[in-house]
């Protein structure tokens, strides 16, 4: 067995939870239990992202100190451990203090290293990115991500020599699995390929006071995305590593961070060069997911199409949305979502599909009386779940679900055990095992609807009804 470490992206803490954020939640929760389940050690780690400019700006709109402000929207995020049903092993914040102070060592690292140097520097900066843009990143002299103007910033801040580290990342990216999908892999070695411009790590403390302090320099703090990429190391008790928890899963095991496709340039290259520069083995696996979109357009509180996670618990449930978000969003591409689809999908595959089996073949087992000895074990198949193909392993699962219904159509034991009572006890027992195995598979995905049925099938009692119908 192996040491498997997980970590998603931090959402940045300026608004609420969206739907994007709690998809990426429960795909790296869904892999953490299915190793877990193989037999593997693994530390599940997530959190928050809380320092920057948007950050600062946002609270002093509206009055409040920017740790009360941080702490309000840090508790939204928390909030989806147990709404969400989140396996996680660690949520950091990258306020705490040991978070800080890991981005400080890092920092010193790399200085000693000899790849951060100050300069003064004009250019155009996008307060919603938090970095500074290219005139060829603009379109149509915006910003392409925030459709505003960016502004023209002169000031003097800290450098890190991202050129190094052209070769270094051609050979890190060259590996099959460093990035997936592949074809995204491809587009990061082709970017880096073109020639690696050195990147500002700090800012003045004149113009942004929210951030982690540079070290020994009291009048710049460090560009956030510096600060907040620390925390897939930091949560794991990097540099002390009193736990030992940093050897055993980053140094020993084997690491996987999981990231919308906006994030490339971040956690493929200026993340891998950072950790070079730093001495620290580089992440094993990056899996990029693409954007949840709803009605032809992507989610926005203008056009009122924002979809919250927490409206999605009180509707159908927290294993439906778990269930809604892992099937019908496809892990690389961008998925458009309604609040029509939900109900449809929810509707066909929960209630009248996976909830409308299981209420059968138990009332049935329950009414006749059928003694079923399972042989159940937790662990599932190996393999059965590969490179993030989660979706296609649920529609696997479907297709067995599909296949059990027409079982039960074509033998008709409801009818059959009135002329043969031993025949029809028999496809009862073959459906009770197959029911049983279709809810040994969804533990990694649906938890407790996995235990509610291997409960009704080892109690031999119907259960409630699993999924409530839409009123």
């Amino acid at each position: 067995m192996a040491n498997k470490y997980i970590s998603t992206t931090l959402p940045y803490v300026n608004a609420d939870p969206h739907i994007g954020a709690a998809y990426e939640f429960v795909v790296a929760d869904a892999m953490a239990r299915y190793w877990r389940l193989l037999g593997h050690d693994v530390f599940f780690n997530t959190g928050t992202d809380e320092h920057g400019q948007k950050i600062a700006q946002k609270a002093d709109e509206i009055g409040q100190s920017r740790q009360e402000y941080v702490d309000h929207y840090a508790g939204q995020f928390e909030k989806l451990r147990e709404t969400l049903d989140l396996s996680c092993d660690n949520f950091i914040r990258t306020t705490d203090k040991s978070h800080m102070a890991a981005a400080q060592e890092l920092w010193k690292r790399c200085n000693k290293a000899g790849d951060i140097y100050k300069k003064k520097y004009e250019g155009l900066y996008c307060v919603g990115c938090e970095r500074f843009l290219n005139k060829t990143d603009l379109i149509d002299g915006l910003c392409p991500d925030h459709k505003t103007e960016p502004e023209c910033v002169e000031e003097e801040n800290y450098f890190f020599k991202l050129s190094n580290y052209q070769e270094y990342l051609e050979e890190y990216l060259s590996a099959d699995n460093s990035i997936l999908p592949d074809w995204r892999r491809n587009e990061a070695l082709n970017f880096v390929k073109s020639g690696l411009e050195d990147f500002s790590i700090s800012r003045e403390k004149e113009r942004l006071d929210w951030g982690v302090p540079v070290p020994d320099d009291d009048n710049q703090v460090m560009y956030v995305w510096f600060d907040a990429l620390t925390n897939y190391i930091s949560t794991l008790g990097w540099p002390e590593d009193n736990d030992g928890n940093f050897s055993k899963f980053w140094k020993e095991g084997e690491t996987v961070q999981v990231a919308g496709k906006d994030q490339v340039r971040f956690q493929s290259i200026m993340w891998q060069a950072m950790l070079k520069s730093a001495g620290i083995g580089a992440t094993n696996s990056i899996v990029y997911h693409g954007f949840i979109n709803s009605g032809g357009h992507k989610m926005s509180k203008s056009l009122g199409n924002v979809i919250n996670p927490y409206d999605l618990v009180e509707k159908y449930g927290t294993d439906s949305t778990r269930y809604l978000l892992l099937r019908h969003v496809h892990p690389f591409e961008d998925t458009d979502v309604t609040w029509e689809k939900l109900d449809e999908w929810y509707t066909a595959n929960l209630v009248n599909g996976l909830g409308n089996l299981t209420a059968r073949i138990t009332k049935m087992a329950e009414n006749y009386g059928v003694l079923y000895e399972s042989e159940f074990s937790e662990c599932v198949e190996k393999g059965s779940v590969s490179e993030f193909g989660l979706q296609n392993t649920l529609d696997d699962i479907w297709k067995d679900i599909g296949n059990l219904d027409e079982y039960i159509q074509r033998e008709e034991p409801f009818k059959k055990i009135k002329t043969d009572e031993d025949a029809a006890k028999k496809d009862i027992i073959y459906l009770l095992t197959h029911l049983e195995g279709i809810a040994g598979k969804l533990s990694p995905f649906m938890p407790e609807t996995s235990k509610i049925i291997l409960s009704a099938i080892k109690d031999n009692k119907k259960p409630e009804n699993l999924f409530a119908r839409l009123s």
